[in-house]
């Protein structure tokens, strides 16, 4: 579990293809140098398993499920990279919960610069846009940041300098895919208002077979 607080940029130093995916290594100063064999580290907001860790490096395995439902397979070498390592006890939650489990890719439909902020509209299928809500939480490439239009097809969000300075929103443009992960609590109230709907549903149709009711 993450908080969508991004640590730090990363910068991929090898992404070798393999039988059923690929091995991935990248630098890192201050993640590196705490993390441990098996850790969780979400990369773009992707939660990946260390499989290997130097003083400045991190090495996964990406399954080719990863590589095909994320932005992390269109990575090449000296490509940055958003890093998060997951919650501790300790830690302090700033942004909001965000698993690592990225529901879509996006592709950033425009950037426009308004004063100091950055305005981007990102395109998204329905099944995600759906999960939306205005002023609500969204996980862009594992940043935690706050929608503010849902539109047809896409959302709207505004970069302060301190998230363009930090992470790779600062550098992405019209065209650059983003990873997406809505919020998760939105996935569970949904799925109790379907379960719902369907109890209810079948309680009617039953009323309806006994003549209790007339449709």
């Amino acid at each position: 579990m993450f908080t969508g607080l991004i640590l730090e940029l990363g910068e991929i130093t090898s992404i070798n293809r393999k039988s059923g995916g690929a091995a991935l290594s990248l630098k890192s100063n201050e993640i590196a140098s705490a993390a441990k064999l098996g850790d969780s580290i979400a990369v773009n907001g992707v939660c990946l398993t260390v499989v290997k860790s130097g003083r400045k490096e991190l090495s996964f395995d990406l399954s080719d499920e990863t590589l095909q439902s994320t932005n992390i397979g269109s990575l090449n070498k000296g490509d940055a990279v958003n890093l998060e390592p997951s919650l501790s006890p300790d830690s302090k939650i700033g942004g909001h919960f965000v698993t690592g489990h990225v529901d879509t890719v996006g592709n950033i439909r425009s950037r426009v610069q308004s004063g100091d902020m950055l305005k981007f509209e990102i395109e998204a299928p329905t099944k995600v846009t759906d999960f939306l809500v205005e002023k609500g939480s969204v996980a862009v490439d594992g940043i935690s940041l706050t929608v503010v239009d849902i539109l047809k097809d896409s959302f709207t969000l505004v970069i302060i300098p301190h998230t363009a300075k930090l992470t790779t929103l600062g550098f992405k443009d019209a065209g650059d895919s983003v990873n997406i992960e809505v919020d998760i609590l939105g996935k569970y109230v949904a799925k109790f208002l379907q379960r719902r709907e369907n109890k209810d549903s079948r309680f009617m149709k039953t009323l309806m077979e006994g003549g209790f009711i007339n449709e």
